[in-house]
């Protein structure tokens, strides 16, 4: 009998520490209202999937940036599913994919991303490529660790490699990337 009662209480140890580190949805929302960042920071909920959805959209890469690419206009969006409304965990990893506007794909040849820390560089590898030529867009989607996300929002003079081309990320965008792994930690 004591058995019985010692394994109960274990069990309803269990379920109250894994219940302190799950995130409702409804925790979600009011951090990013409390951030200020609903203009780059997004969570929503399909009832009918029951599936909740987090995602962060940059502003523009600088304008010398993208001249001297040959392209339009481009940015980037994170983001992640996870089932119900509650995230019981951090996502790793997130889905990272930049939007081209360009009248000729830049991209379609040299599509890899490598972050430039200094000296050092990561290679993240191919993009899942995508051309729409009737939108003038090209899509390039990656997996990215948090780790990594995490070392690019701390780095002062982080720069990207898509193909050949060199972006270095604004103050701004390097927020958006800080703030999404804030509300997307859990239990801490």
């Amino acid at each position: 009998m004591s058995k019985i009662f010692f394994s109960a209480i274990i069990i309803a140890l269990a379920a109250i520490v894994s219940l302190g580190q799950a995130k409702p949805n409804s925790e979600i929302s009011r951090q990013i209202a409390s951030l200020r960042m609903e203009k780059n920071l997004s969570l929503d909920f399909d009832k009918n999937g029951n599936t909740s959805r987090i995602k962060a959209v940059t502003d523009n890469f600088s304008d010398r940036d993208v001249q001297r690419s040959g392209i339009q206009a481009m940015n980037f969006a994170m983001g992640f599913f996870y089932p119900g409304d509650v995230l019981k965990s951090a996502p790793d990893p997130i889905m990272l994919t930049f939007w081209v506007l360009t009248k000729k794909p830049r991209f379609a040849e040299a599509h890899d991303l490598k972050l430039l820390f200094g000296d050092e560089t990561v290679d993240l590898g191919d993009a899942r490529y995508v051309s729409k030529p009737r939108d003038n867009m090209e899509y390039l989607n990656f997996e990215i660790s948090r780790a990594n996300l995490s070392r690019i929002a701390q780095t002062r003079d982080v720069k990207l490699r898509i193909g050949n081309f060199e972006f270095s990320l604004t103050p701004e965008q390097r927020i958006v990337i800080a703030e999404i792994l804030h509300v997307s930690e859990v239990g801490k």
